[in-house]
């Protein structure tokens, strides 16, 4: 019933587009009041060479405030692409190494500044965040990454008018692939399917690479499968991945797909494969074990997210949203209170109240889950797994009819939206019918 896989990848940053941090590097189109570009170029293909490039500049300059920058988003681009998180600590260190080197005014250099804030969305520490990000729009108003920065902290929070606000700024400033893929991530979680694929086609058009392209295909594909169309999620994820073959959401969601459309075979086969690459995508995949029955199978997954987690933690991050949604579902409901609780005291968004009331209702504290549900409604969650969860609610509160009305929405929505929950769903509303 879980959907943790939303918010494991890049831990935070990969929903709102693949390339949050190319724009980051010197060398963009800059107004004329920004600092000129750095010396070292992005390299999408050869990242690791330009890891390479960085550090050997660096063996000669290391002064450089500029590569150091740039070295710091190239690991940041590393984390993201390997999901190691140890990669943040060397972008920490390479940004603030930047930060100690002020420019000929005396400012540190703009893009130490706005990859500190994209590294503190990485870690979900989105309050700082903005604080860097303001930081940078007081030093350079005109570079707009930063406002990407702004706009992926002000979501995350749960602040949609703020981050509409930031977002019509950088589309203003600079309508190209950043701002659309965050446009788009807007527009879905108002619920407005039409204007979000809208927007993945503009990004589309104008991608700059082949990893660019697949994400824009894999949001297409998942705007799909939210609207109950597993076939037409498919497609899309299957044209992501014959892009760029290394696309790990893509082949996650095309073994979705064909679980959902009767492929069990391949569907575990692309699961096996996509958990090998990450592991974001454990929980989904021990779900679809556990519904097979395959019970072991699915307790060996589960027990990779909880590694995963500990390691985490180790590297001072920790991601209640994602233990909270696991716990609700395959352990502990309680303890999912308590991680969610303290998500909402940082981030009132729609997935933190839908994940809280369904782990109140889990706890049994139904009365209290039912005002979160209403709440993520309000916020936006127009999709079939938090229109269930109001079902589910209304029914342990005996409010059949508000029951029905729920759980029949959420499977016209999607019928495929969770095994369980799916199969559940119809359940309750042939016993109350």
């Amino acid at each position: 019933m879980s959907r943790v896989r939303r918010s494991l990848p890049v831990l935070g940053c990969v929903l709102l587009g693949c390339a949050l941090l190319v724009l980051f590097a010197p060398g963009g189109a800059l107004r004329h009041d920004e600092p000129p570009p750095g010396p070292v170029e992005w390299s999408p293909y050869d990242l690791a060479g330009s890891i390479e490039d960085a550090q050997e500049r660096l063996r000669h300059q290391p002064d450089d405030a500029a590569t150091w920058a740039s070295l710091g988003l190239f690991y940041l681009e590393q984390a993201r692409r390997t999901t190691d998180i140890t990669y943040y600590g060397k972008a920490r260190q390479a940004l603030e190494r930047s930060l100690r080197l002020p420019q000929a005014d005396g400012q540190p250099h703009i893009d130490a500044v706005i990859g500190m804030g994209a590294l503190a969305n990485a870690r979900h520490d989105f309050a700082d965040a903005l604080r860097w990000g303001e930081r940078a729009r007081q030093a350079a108003p005109y570079r707009w990454p930063l406002y990407g920065v702004l706009t992926d902290a002000y979501l995350e929070l749960g602040e949609y008018p703020q981050a509409e606000s930031v977002l019509r700024r950088m589309l203003n400033g600079r309508p190209d692939f950043a701002s659309f893929t965050r446009a788009a991530r807007l527009e879905q979680l108002r619920g407005r399917s039409g204007p979000a694929r809208e927007l993945l086609h503009r990004a589309r058009e104008i991608a700059g690479e082949p990893a660019d392209y697949a994400f824009c295909l894999w949001q297409l594909g998942e705007i799909s499968w939210n609207a109950g169309d597993p076939r037409g999620a498919l497609d899309s994820y299957t044209q992501a991945l014959n892009a760029d073959p290394t696309h790990t959401p893509s082949l996650a969601g095309k073994a979705r797909a064909e679980a959902a459309l009767g492929h069990t075979d391949q569907a575990l086969r692309d699961y096996a494969m996509a958990v090998g690459r990450s592991p974001s995508f454990v929980v989904e995949y021990g779900e679809l074990l556990e519904h097979l029955g395959d019970r072991p199978g699915a307790k060996r997954q589960y027990a990779v997210f909880t590694a995963q987690h500990e390691l985490l933690a180790q590297n001072g991050i920790t991601d209640d949203l994602a233990l909270g949604r696991f716990e609700s579902d395959h352990g502990d409901p309680h303890a999912a209170v308590r991680h969610l609780r303290a998500e909402w005291k940082r981030r009132q968004s729609v997935e933190v109240a839908d994940a809280l009331g369904w782990a109140l209702h889990r706890a049994g504290h139904d009365t209290e889950a039912a005002a979160f549900a209403e709440r993520a409604a309000e916020l936006g969650g127009h999709n079939a797994l938090f229109t269930y969860h109001r079902g589910e609610i209304e029914h342990a509160l005996g409010h059949t009819t508000t029951a029905r009305t729920h759980l029949a929405k959420a499977l016209s929505i999607n019928p495929h939206f969770s095994l369980a929950g799916a199969a559940r769903a119809r359940a309750l509303l042939a016993a109350t019918a």
